[in-house]
């Protein structure tokens, strides 16, 4: 008899906790974290550094895999995997969300910010912070900006000037500003998922590229590439999104605690982004040594004032569908000193 009872009590418990959540027998909430980028770039660093955090803070909680290089999903991909609930975390550049919301095609618009610190100070503002959430009800929530530097052109011949690569193409995210970047220009841009991008630069199905100095060296680009000019055109950043659905399911602490440990991870990412960059732009200049790799030619003034000129009408292109506040919003924190 007291074991029919003791029974029955294990199985009331057992029932109550599956109905309430609080089981002691609960599996850890999986967490995948997906990524297209090599593990030594700052994202690939930052990410690891996430899964540390997360797990210390929630001990049996949680429980953080991280699939980089496309293990997982490609750039092509992941968007549809988190709106899927395949992955619960991406963190994509700025680019991809603009089917979402056209004012995030502002952090595209050619030369808006002069360096990584325009951005990131940008990107901490209020106007910044308000594109974090402006895709909730679209089933993504933004939870950090993450850095990785400025973008700079790459081509498989010499130039220096708008007009030597007219009638190049060039691989470019899914954006349409930076489709109509190279028009202006007079290049082709041809939409490429990340990971194809070293084949058609080796096998010449595209001529040029534009992206990160740390992107370029950690998948080798600058071995396919005759120069790469450093225009700081553009930033490469990333915004680390979450699935709504998911993340507003969680319970209270483990949501705490993924936003804490995102936090610190996306201190990290800042602080490393610029010394990975730097590193990775001496290891190019280096390795231009092999007179079959790629050089970096530094513009002049007059030079890159030709290429601001040549990009300016992009800004009226979109100035409607991102608005002419939010433009000058972004723009106000390259005229700080």
């Amino acid at each position: 008899m007291l074991k029919k009872v003791t029974n029955l009590l294990t199985a009331v418990a057992i029932l109550a906790a599956s109905t309430f959540g609080f089981s002691a027998y609960a599996a850890p909430v999986v967490v995948k974290f997906s990524h297209v980028v090599a593990e030594n770039t700052p994202k690939g660093q930052a990410a690891l550094k996430f899964k540390e955090i997360a797990e210390k803070k929630l001990p049996g909680k949680v429980e953080v895999q991280v699939f980089p290089n496309s293990q997982l999903f490609g750039d092509g991909k992941e968007m549809e995997a988190l709106l899927l609930n395949d992955v619960q975390i991406i963190a994509p550049s700025l680019s991809k969300f603009d089917r979402y919301t056209k004012k995030i095609q502002v952090f595209d618009l050619p030369f808006i910010f002069k360096d990584g610190n325009a951005a990131l100070a940008f990107e901490n503002s209020k106007e910044g912070k308000a594109l974090l959430t402006s895709m909730k009800g679209k089933g993504l929530i933004g939870l950090d900006y993450w850095s990785n530097g400025m973008r700079h052109f790459s081509a498989n011949k010499d130039f220096r000037l708008p007009k030597d690569i007219k009638g190049l193409k060039f691989r470019i995210q899914a954006s349409d500003v930076y489709e109509e970047i190279m028009k202006s220009v007079g290049a082709s841009g041809q939409k490429m998922a990340f990971a194809e991008v070293y084949q058609a630069l080796e096998s010449g199905v595209v001529d040029g590229q534009e992206n990160s100095f740390s992107n370029t060296y950690s998948q080798k680009y600058h071995e396919v590439q005759k120069t790469i000019l450093e225009t700081n055109h553009g930033v490469l950043d990333y915004m680390v999104v979450v699935n709504e659905k998911w993340w507003d399911g969680l319970p209270a602490d483990i949501r705490k605690g993924l936003s804490e440990a995102m936090h610190e991870a996306t201190i990290l990412n800042n602080q490393i982004a610029k010394q990975k960059n730097d590193d990775a732009r001496a290891a190019i200049v280096t390795s231009g040594a092999n007179p079959k790799h790629a050089k970096i030619v530094k513009l002049t003034d007059a030079e890159l004032a030709e290429w601001k000129k040549a990009m300016e009408p992009v800004y009226k292109r979109f100035e409607a569908d991102i608005g002419a506040d939010l433009i000058k919003a972004a723009a106000s924190h390259s005229n700080k000193k």
